[in-house]
């Protein structure tokens, strides 16, 4: 015996980015963050591919409530594909389709891509996590099942070309996309669109949410400022995932009667003629929640805070 008497710690709300290593499932590693962090309660921003890397934004606590409503659902990659080869998951982990000579330059290359960017529909490829008839697709995929599906509007905002391998049929390539695009079927369409076909062979998330990969933590990172325990200083507020939105701050009293879900009058609370939802804080700068103006009225969207 030391004398010392464990104390639960406080348990940890915020958002907290994981560069996500290869061959982990995003589920994967809510699990693992699960046991570091020691809270039931974590949930992530957008799902990345086993072999993907990049920036993951997991939500902790209370924060789990952000993660189906992030205003900004942008994406950005980076990715390679080579060119030359076709699989049944467009992307190197497939198995092998087809096989082309390849006579192509970089610039033809960027010709293609340019075909690329604005809005479009997309054709979800089979290897991929949307449902059908109640099952996912890559489950019906597994069993060699192959079933009719919709092509979905994407955006591609930017994409442009990094790095040219020639002699490699190698490129590299930057997008910054909606959510819900499929980076290896971009891959994918411009070999289509070169006749020789083409793989993403590596992918890297590098924006997701506002987030940035630069300021996201290895599990392993994780791990030991846990185990000093110092993870709370790399959780971000979860208002951070609502940056763009304009801000209300209430008086003491205003704000335990939006707690308590009463409804306010728009000039008292200070948000009269505000649009869409904006973010309403206390006196003190706690963050209490998500409202709206409705009829003159301050309304709770979602509260974070009882």
């Amino acid at each position: 015996m030391n004398g010392k008497t464990d104390v639960p710690s406080k348990e940890l709300s915020g958002i907290l980015l994981i560069d996500k290593p290869e061959g982990f499932t995003s589920f994967d590693v809510v699990a693992k963050v699960r046991g570091i962090a020691r809270t039931r309660k974590v949930g992530h921003g957008g799902t990345l591919d086993p072999m993907a890397t990049g920036v993951l934004p997991l939500f902790l606590g209370a924060a789990t409530k952000a993660s189906d409503i992030l205003p900004d659902q942008t994406k950005a990659y980076e990715a390679w594909f080579r060119l030359g080869q076709t699989t049944d998951t467009q992307d190197c982990t497939g198995k092998v389709l087809d096989e082309k000579e390849v006579s192509c330059t970089a610039a033809q290359v960027e010709e293609a891509l340019s075909q690329f960017k604005g809005d479009f529909l997309q054709m979800p490829p089979m290897y991929s996590a949307i449902w059908v008839q109640g099952r996912r697709l890559y489950d019906l995929a597994r069993e060699g099942v192959e079933v009719e599906r919709q092509p979905r509007p994407v955006t591609v905002q930017e994409l442009r070309l990094l790095q040219a391998r020639e002699q490699e049929n190698l490129y590299k390539i930057y997008v910054s996309c909606s959510k819900g695009t499929y980076v290896r079927t971009i891959c994918h369409d411009v070999g289509q669109a070169l006749g020789c076909g083409a793989v993403m062979t590596g992918l890297r998330r590098v924006i997701s949410s506002g987030y940035r990969v630069e300021d996201a933590i290895t599990i392993e990172q994780a791990q030991q400022l846990a185990d000093a325990g110092m993870l709370g200083q790399k959780v971000l507020p979860v208002e951070t995932a609502f940056a763009v939105y304009e801000q209300i701050q209430l008086t003491a009293k205003n704000a335990r009667l939006f707690q308590n879900g009463v409804r306010l009058a728009s000039l008292k609370a200070g948000c009269v003629g505000m649009e869409g939802n904006f973010c309403v804080f206390g006196p003190d700068r706690r963050f209490l929640g998500l409202g709206y103006e409705e009829q003159s009225e301050l309304r709770i969207r979602k509260l974070f805070v009882r």
